[in-house]
């Protein structure tokens, strides 16, 4: 199973944002409840560093109202640009 980690670090202004944006998506996951998705995010301890894990074969994130507000501007909150890499998932709890 491939994942796509996505690693980014946001303007200290924009990172309360860009969290609030991201619980959105979860909160429509939730409702949602997409088969197949895989996805976690992280908010790392400096606060404005943010990681994502996603495992997504059939593109439902993509297709969620709350994921394109979150996409819509993201340049505008970054101070870098997202790093992009793949992974090969070895484990996880709960399955």
């Amino acid at each position: 199973m491939t994942a796509a980690v996505i690693r980014y670090r946001t303007k200290p202004e924009a990172a309360d944002e860009n969290q609030r944006l991201i619980e959105k998506v979860f909160a429509e996951l939730a409702e949602q409840q997409p088969a197949g998705l895989s996805y976690q995010a992280f908010r790392l301890s400096d606060g404005v560093s943010f990681v994502h894990v996603v495992d997504d074969a059939d593109g439902s994130l993509r297709q969620l109202a709350a994921f394109e507000e979150f996409q819509r501007d993201l340049t505008d909150r970054l101070a870098v640009q997202p790093e992009r890499e793949e992974g090969t998932r070895i484990g996880g709890w709960p399955r």
